[in-house]
């Protein structure tokens, strides 16, 4: 087949071009370049150009052509200023998981010739075709797995997406750069958000927000504790960066409207809930409607709840939401994470966490 391959410089995308190679493809390397704007470039060194380094190495031993895509400007419309907004809201954004709907998976295919069958990536996953409809599946890792992050894919994307490494995980994936002797074998995997390279969200926030001194608060005691420097800064559930004494702390509620962030020393049960709303929904391969006991992550990682769920129409929403049970309490439900349900090893799809209902 004609295959895009979407490649950044690192092992996993590396492994994937690799073995598509070993199979006798036509193939043309893509590296997409989505870092912040030019204007932003002072918040940090530009990563790219390492990542791309790598890239360009990882083809050459090969011989496989490799072209540069720009999208710092769909990426900011789409991804960025959404991160902003969702931040400044209070609520916990998930950017990745519309880097890879909207970028990788949507934007990126308007730039390239439409004469490619399948865009690869390195991503830990697994797309079959099951009754006439495409399903995506989990990855043996389950630690890597990155279904959660794709949630979010049509049917049309999944139809041209393909994943080499989906039935792979981490250590066969480092053995195999090692038996190609990878320039990219010994990276360590990237961390945090791709948009923003070196910098530190915190600082990228800073930028965009600025700094607004609010009340930290007991929510035990009511007792005033310290300040912070906005509510934007935290989330429900951290556990670090309080810089409190008699730890460890835990957020535990943010009051938007008052700039107040309220902690509580113990991680206590009252603190958790095992009950939220979810909605703006997106079904991989249609609604399920009969189907009421599943299992969800409201996380990336091998975590999973198992859940029971209600089908409610809210009028005032003008959409059908989802009351979730789990089955154990979590103390990190916030609105604005994507809450991802599963069907043994089918991802079905995701929507975001709501603001209470009740």
């Amino acid at each position: 087949m004609k295959i895009a391959v979407l490649l950044s410089g690192g092992v996993d995308s590396s492994v994937a071009l690799r073995l598509l190679k070993e199979q006798g493809h036509e193939l043309t390397a893509f590296y997409l370049k989505i870092w912040l704007q030019d204007e932003f470039s002072f918040l940090g060194e530009c990563p790219w150009e390492e990542d791309l380094k790598y890239a360009k190495g990882v083809c050459e031993q090969v011989n496989v052509p490799l072209e540069i895509i720009p999208l710092q400007t769909e990426y900011w419309d789409n991804v960025v200023s959404y991160t902003i907004d969702e931040i400044k809201e209070g609520r916990t954004p998930n950017p990745d998981i519309f880097c890879n709907s909207l970028i990788k998976f949507g934007k990126f295919y308007d730039k390239i010739d439409p004469s490619f069958e399948k865009v690869a990536s390195g991503h830990y996953a697994n797309v079959e075709s099951e009754s006439g409809k495409f399903v995506l599946k989990i990855s043996p890792d389950p630690v890597k797995d990155q279904t959660y992050f794709l949630s979010y894919l049509t049917q049309d994307q999944l139809s041209r997406a393909l994943f080499p490494i989906g039935k792979l995980n981490k250590t066969e994936i480092r053995k195999l750069a090692q038996l190609y002797n990878l320039p990219t074998m010994a990276r360590r995997d990237s961390q945090g958000i791709c948009f923003l390279g070196q910098i530190k969200f915190k600082e990228f926030i800073k930028h965009h927000l600025g700094e607004v001194e609010g009340d930290i608060v007991d929510i035990d005691s009511g007792k005033f504790l310290g300040k912070h420097p906005g509510y934007y800064y935290y989330t429900i559930g951290q556990r670090s960066g309080l810089k409190l004494g008699g730890g460890p702390w835990f957020v535990v509620k943010k009051d938007v409207k008052n700039n107040i962030v309220y902690i509580s020393r113990e991680d206590k049960t009252e603190n958790e809930r095992n009950l939220f709303y979810a909605g703006k929904f997106n079904w991989i391969a249609g609604k399920p409607t009969e189907k009421r006991n599943l299992k969800v992550k409201i996380r990336h990682g091998a975590n999973f709840f198992n859940c029971s769920v209600e089908i409610l129409t809210q009028e005032m929403l003008n959409e059908t939401v989802l009351k979730v049970k789990l089955d154990r309490p979590d103390n990190g439900i916030a609105p604005g994470q994507f809450a991802v349900f599963y069907d043994e090893d089918i991802c079905l799809g995701g929507g975001v966490i709501l603001q209470d209902l009740d």
